[in-house]
């Protein structure tokens, strides 16, 4: 009998999808990954072994997904299409190589996902291990199977004794990690419908609030954040204690339509909080101290390394040659950020770093000035000769 290790969430799909796949002549190994998803585990292994799960692999990889993934793509400034801060995105690679480790391990011959046709994950999983592992067979259940309905879904579960909660249903598609939440289907997709407070689930509640300003300072070495208001702190503390804050006053909702890799837009609403300061923080503080080309520059990478990780593609040479020129980028990124917080947004309102280009003797308009205007008509000339009739 073939092994395969299955990515494992503990829903509806990838449950069925364990006996479905023993049906099929597998050995089923259940592996989940912990990225921060807020679920508890226990009630999910007790269903995976009910479903015919030979074993069941559980991994922290909440550590390594900070530090490996968020960090590099913080210091990028990789945000999708401007506004998406790729929570979903980011921790699929990690998923998906860990699930490939998993495979050499258990010496499996396959490995399987739960995710559809029509989204971006698919893409992600498969791009990854078979960049780490070609000769692995790759199964999509969900892609492959016959039934054609979630409720065909739920009958195949109870007749098969699988214990599926459906008594609280929800119309939307959810998934969270460390860095944010996404969320989709439902009333979501329509466009023009207003996202209702129950589609938001870190940030529900603020509009409600009577909120004081709120300042905070972070500090960053190297590009890296480091401490919140002079407390070091490590990446999975620093994450989670701003996510709080930024919950508490609403900031990091984005409503938005998205271009999917599959060719099909998409509207989803996503919630990151910690995500949001810290890479307002941490370009404000690049302002301060990369000259104007580097910076200019390293915007348009941005983008680039954005669309890399939203296409799956962060196990590849390109990903792999930004990560050095961007690393170089940030060995003067150090200092801190002051960030004054309101309801639903965040403003940067003081900067400082012992790498500021920052001169007060040439940008001042007092008596304290040393900028030789008179410098600027021969500048001003030659800018100009190419242009001038």
């Amino acid at each position: 009998m073939k092994k395969v290790v299955l990515a494992y969430s503990g829903g509806l799909d990838t449950s069925v999808a364990i006996r479905w796949l023993r049906d099929k002549g597998y050995e089923v190994i259940a592996y989940m990954a912990d990225v921060g998803q807020e679920k508890t585990t226990t009630a999910a292994i007790h269903r995976a072994k009910v479903a015919g799960a030979a074993k069941v692999v559980v991994r922290d990889l909440k550590k390594k997904f900070a530090v490996d993934y968020l960090w590099p793509a913080l210091k990028a400034g990789a945000v999708y299409e401007g506004r998406y801060t790729l929570a979903t995105a980011l921790s699929r690679p990690l998923i998906a190589a860990e699930q490939v480790a998993v495979a050499h391990a258990e010496h499996a011959t396959a490995v399987a996902h739960g995710c559809t046709g029509k989204g971006n994950d698919q893409v992600r999983f498969e791009v990854t291990i078979q960049a780490l592992d070609g000769k692995l067979e790759i199964l999509a259940p969900v892609r492959e199977w016959e039934f054609k309905s979630r409720e065909e879904e739920i009958l195949y579960a109870e007749r098969n004794g699988i214990p599926i909660d459906v008594t609280q249903k929800s119309p939307y598609s959810i998934d969270k990690n460390i860095w944010g939440v996404s969320v989709e289907a439902g009333a979501l997709e329509d466009p023009d419908v207003e996202p209702g407070a129950d589609s938001f689930q870190w940030t529900r509640g603020a509009e409600k609030k009577n909120l004081k300003e709120k300042l905070i300072t972070l500090d960053f070495v190297r590009g890296v954040p480091v401490g919140l208001n002079g407390r070091k702190m490590d990446a999975l503390k620093l994450i989670a204690e701003l996510n709080a804050v930024g919950s508490l006053y609403g900031i990091g909702r984005v409503d938005m339509v998205e271009n999917r890799l599959v060719g099909i837009k998409s509207r989803e609403t996503y919630e990151a909080p910690a995500a949001t300061l810290l890479l307002q923080a941490h370009r404000d503080l690049e302002s301060l101290v990369l000259d104007r080309e580097l910076f200019h520059f390293k915007e348009t990478l941005a983008l680039k390394y954005a669309e890399l990780v939203y296409y799956g593609l962060w196990f590849t040479p390109l990903k792999k040659a930004l990560d050095a020129f961007i690393g170089s980028t940030q060995e003067k990124v150090t200092g801190a950020v002051r960030l004054k917080l309101r309801k639903y947004s965040a403003q940067v309102v003081g900067r400082r770093s012992p790498h500021s280009l920052y001169r007060e003797s040439l940008a001042t308009y007092s008596k304290k000035d040393k900028f030789d205007q008179r410098l600027a008509k021969g500048f001003i000339d030659l800018w100009a000769l190419p242009y001038k009739k």
